[in-house]
C-alpha cells in the first residue's frame, strides 16, 4: 500500500510503498519515495484560509503556490547539476525531496476532486513536464475524454462516504467504470483511514454494480495501483519473479459474504483462518 501525508498542505511531502505485514518498517518498504503529494481544492483552503486566515485562501492561490514551488525546485535541480561546484546551491532537504519528481522518476500525487482542479493539475504537470496521478478524481466521469487524452492515471475514491464537502456533490460509484470504459487506467482507493481498507472489495463491488466490468474492477485493485506506484515489477499480479503477495478467498472477492482464508506475503503465510 502507499503511505504518506494528507491533503492539508499544498505540498505535503513524499509517499512510500510498504507491505502491510512485518515487524520493522525498514524491512516493510517496497519502494521509497514513490510520489510527492500535493493538494488542490477545499482542504488547503479550509486549513489555511478558514482556520489560519492566511494564503492559500483560494484555488488560484493554491495553484500559484504550487507553481512557485515547482519553479524553485526546477532551478534547484539545475543548480545542483552545475559543473562548477562553487556554482551549486547549498544542500536544501526541502528541494532535495523534489528532485525525483522534477526528473520524472516519480509522479506528483495530486489530491483533486472537482473537474476544474483536475484540469489545473494536468495543466501544471504539462507545464513542468511532470508525471501526475489524479487521486480521488471525483468528477473524473464528467471529463473522461480529457483524462484519457492526457494519458494520466486515475485513483478513484473514497466513494463510500457522504458528500461532506461541496466539491463532492457529484460523487458517484459510476466514476471508475466510466473512466475505465474510456481507456483510463483506474485504481480504486479508500483513502484509509477515511474509509477503512477492509472495505476496499466492497467499494469495487459497488463500482461493478454501477457499471464497471469485473475485469476492470479486479485490475483496479491489483496491477493498476501497483503501476500507479511504480512497483509493478514486484507486486500487483501473479508472475514469476514477483514477491508472491497473494490473498486466497472463500469465494468471489467482490461478494460481501466471501472471507479471506489465507494471506501470503513474500511467499510466507501471515494469516490463516
Amino acid at each position: 500500500m502507499g503511505s504518506g501525508p494528507g491533503s492539508s498542505n499544498v505540498i505535503g511531502g513524499q509517499f512510500a510503498a510498504i507491505k502491510t505485514w512485518g515487524i520493522c518498517i525498514d524491512d516493510m518498504i517496497i519502494k521509497a519515495p514513490v510520489a510527492v503529494k500535493c493538494a488542490f481544492g477545499e482542504n488547503p483552503k479550509r486549513v489555511y484560509g478558514d482556520e489560519q486566515r492566511k494564503t492559500p485562501m483560494t484555488r488560484m492561490a493554491t495553484a500559484a503556490l504550487l507553481r512557485e514551488a515547482l519553479m524553485e525546485a526546477k532551478e534547484y535541480v539545475k543548480g545542483r547539476e552545475a559543473e562548477d561546484e562553487d556554482d551549486r546551491p547549498d544542500l536544501n532537504f526541502r528541494w532535495e525531496a523534489m528532485i525525483p519528481l522534477m526528473k520524472k522518476e516519480i509522479p506528483l500525487k495530486a489530491h483533486v476532486h472537482r473537474a476544474d482542479d483536475i484540469f489545473t493539475a494536468l495543466r501544471l504537470a504539462k507545464e513542468f513536464g511532470l508525471d501526475v496521478t489524479l487521486d480521488h478524481c471525483t468528477e473524473g466521469h464528467m471529463i473522461a475524454d480529457h483524462i484519457k487524452a492526457s494519458g494520466k492515471k486515475a485513483l478513484v475514491g473514497p466513494s463510500l462516504s457522504e458528500r461532506a464537502k461541496f466539491e463532492l456533490k457529484n460523487l458517484t460509484f459510476e466514476t471508475p467504470g466510466v473512466l475505465a470504459s474510456k481507456g483510463v487506467e483506474v485504481s480504486i482507493i479508500t483513502d484509509h483511514p477515511v474509509i477503512p481498507i477492509q472495505y476496499l472489495p466492497l467499494c469495487a463491488a459497488l463500482a461493478v454494480k454501477a457499471g464497471m466490468t469485473k475485469e476492470d474492477a479486479f485490475r483496479a485493485l491489483t496491477i493498476n495501483p501497483a503501476r500507479a506506484l511504480g512497483i509493478e515489477d514486484r507486486v500487483g499480479s501473479l508472475e514469476t519473479g514477483k514477491d508472491a503477495d497473494i490473498v486466497l478467498w472463500s469465494g468471489d472477492p467482490l461478494e460481501f459474504s466471501s472471507e479471506v482464508k489465507y494471506t501470503i506475503i513474500n511467499g510466507e503465510v501471515v494469516y490463516k483462518k
